[in-house]
């Protein structure tokens, strides 16, 4: 965008990242519902996921992901969190080893 004045080069440009941006967007939504679904179902479990996290969870809040496990709801999902000391805000990749050792524990058979 050269002197303020936007070109329709400029717009064209911008209208593609605009375009990528949200298709791999979309991508991640569908990888995580799918991940989501699996979590709900036991295909996976989240020992698995918290000690190999794929892209499409990283950026997803703890909290989010103990919702959908079989029997945990939401007040049960906040005592795990303050049990294991993580804020509800917390995202898996914002997770210390600590956190994340501590979580697993709660979770292994």
């Amino acid at each position: 965008m050269s002197g303020g004045k936007e070109t329709a080069r400029d717009r064209g440009v911008l209208r593609e990242q605009r375009r990528r941006a949200l298709q791999q967007a979309n991508q991640v939504r569908s990888e995580r519902a799918r991940l989501k679904k699996d979590l709900a179902t036991g295909k996976v479990g989240l020992t698995e996921v918290l000690a190999r996290p794929p892209a499409c969870v990283r950026t997803a809040r703890v909290s989010d992901l103990l919702v959908v496990l079989p029997k945990i709801g939401s007040v049960k999902a906040g005592r795990i969190l303050t049990r294991c000391g993580i804020a509800d805000s917390k995202t898996l990749a914002g997770l210390t080893d600590r956190q994340r050792a501590e979580l697993a524990n709660l979770f292994r058979r």
